[in-house]
């Protein structure tokens, strides 16, 4: 694993192919971790794909990715603003090679959605598989906390996503 530099930036229309095959990738790694299914993804058009890019420029949304010095895409986070929470941190994602906080990409890509969403709100709150400890304790060393509400996750209504918020300090 090479330490290479990366760079984080919004996302665009015109980036629907790079954006698909990094979906995929989330779904194929944490399949329990997102509300679609691998073939529900795979099923969509390019239509979809480019109404997702443009996600990164939306008014009251964000989608941001951190893309490697050879162009390779490596992470990604999103929000939009939910009505009954504010903003709302989704489609959280680093691949694996580039997890950790010693690259710091996990770091700069939530830095970048808490930004966002500071203009938004005065905090950022997240949906979190019951089973992914992984992701929760990434989330909790990052100031998230867990606010005891849970939700039926959308693919087993048998399970729960957990909701965790962070307070965003206004600058």
């Amino acid at each position: 694993m090479s330490t290479q530099a990366f760079s984080i930036r919004r996302t665009v229309a015109a980036d629907w192919r790079e954006i698909r095959q990094l979906r995929l990738e989330m779904i194929r790694d944490a399949p329990t971790a997102y509300t679609e299914t691998l073939d529900d993804a795979l099923g969509h058009d390019e239509a979809e794909w480019r109404m997702r890019g443009e996600r990164g420029t939306a008014p009251h949304g964000i989608a941001v990715v951190a893309i490697d010095d050879s162009g390779r895409w490596i992470g990604t986070m999103g929000g939009f603003v939910d009505a009954a929470v504010g903003p709302l941190l989704v489609g959280v994602y680093v691949t694996p090679d580039y997890r950790g906080s010693r690259l710091g990409v996990t770091d700069a890509l939530l830095a970048a959605v808490e930004t966002w969403a500071g203009s938004q709100g005065d905090r950022l709150t997240l949906h979190v598989h019951q089973d992914n400890a992984r992701a929760r304790a990434a989330y909790e060393r990052r100031g998230f906390g867990a606010t005891g509400h849970t939700t039926p996750y959308n693919l087993d209504p048998s399970r729960n996503e957990l909701e965790m918020i962070k307070e965003l300090v206004q600058q």
